[in-house]
């Protein structure tokens, strides 16, 4: 469905909700021109959710509202994120991929980039302790995968021996005064390297370069997942939380009670925080003893 200019898409099957497609690398500008075409539109959604961007984190409108986070870092210059952000030990692992021959640099999105790509995404069907959703997608798919905001993308490649072992694809909304990195992943084979320490240094410098002020990597914290090494990866390379409103505003009577009870949210912040790490910790045995060669994936 079409929106103001935006696609908007749905999740749910009893409550529906509605998005902006592409949140946080699109916003609306206005809101209530698009609650008036939703209202008319069919099937119609039963809650419409929306963000504001990172740079303006003051509360604008008076609809339902609570505060969403993200994995933020202000960008000013490429030497203030070396010498003032960053920890040291993420510091000396961007070194460290400079030592062992890592090499990283924009490229664009042909042929070349897609065959490593491929090869990156296919390399173990296990990530992070849980299936990578990505393993076993053939170019094509990937091809459209990765062409999204074309016109606003940044692919940056970490390279060895002329090999792609890494890979990021950094997007930024239409003004330019953010930009995410929608995809980032390395081969494990090479992570002694730190490719993506590389990946990550250079996505610095890009925004930098561009006068885009802002670089989120997805959200800072999830829920209830207790300890977490990717958000350990983000704090150490200086992405800080940032909270920014997101509104949630009802379209229908069956929204509004949903929204007063609560139901907006999905399923999985219904569970406990015990029971959640215990399913993670479960989940990661499981794979370990399916495929123990890729255990530490």
């Amino acid at each position: 469905m079409d929106v103001c200019g935006r696609e908007i898409r749905t999740r749910g099957s009893i409550i529906r909700v509605a998005f902006v497609d592409g949140e946080g690398y699109q916003f609306l500008k206005d809101p209530q021109t698009a609650l008036a075409a939703l209202r008319e539109s069919r099937p119609r959604a039963d809650i419409f959710t929306f963000i504001q961007p990172l740079a303006d984190p003051a509360p604008k409108y008076s609809y339902p509202m609570e505060y969403d986070n993200f994995a933020d870092l202000p960008v000013s210059t490429f030497e203030h994120w070396w010498k003032d952000q960053i920890g040291f030990k993420a510091r000396n692992k961007a070194k460290q991929a400079e030592k062992r021959g890592v090499v990283v640099r924009e490229v664009p999105l042909d042929d070349a980039l897609l065959q490593g790509i491929h090869a990156i995404y296919n390399e173990c069907p296990i990530r992070q302790g849980r299936r990578f959703p990505h393993y076993g997608k053939d170019i094509e798919t990937l091809r459209g995968m990765k062409s999204t905001f074309l016109d606003r993308s940044v692919f940056i490649g970490a390279f060895f021996d002329e090999s792609l072992i890494g890979f990021a694809k950094v997007v930024s909304d239409e003004e330019g005064t953010q930009a995410g990195l929608m995809h980032i992943l390395s081969m494990v084979a090479h992570r002694d390297k730190a490719p993506t320490n590389a990946l990550i240094a250079q996505a610095v410098r890009c925004c930098a370069e561009r006068q885009i002020e802002h670089l989120w990597y997805a959200n800072f914290n999830y829920g209830k997942r207790g300890g977490d090494s990717l958000a350990d990866f983000k704090q150490r390379n200086g992405f800080r939380r940032a909270n920014v409103p997101r509104y949630y505003v009802p379209l229908t009577s069956a929204g509004t009670a949903a929204l007063r009870l609560g139901l907006h949210h999905q399923l999985l912040d219904w569970v406990p925080a015990p029971a959640a790490v215990s399913y993670r910790w479960l989940r990661k045995l499981w794979y370990a003893t399916r495929y123990p060669q890729w255990e530490n994936a």
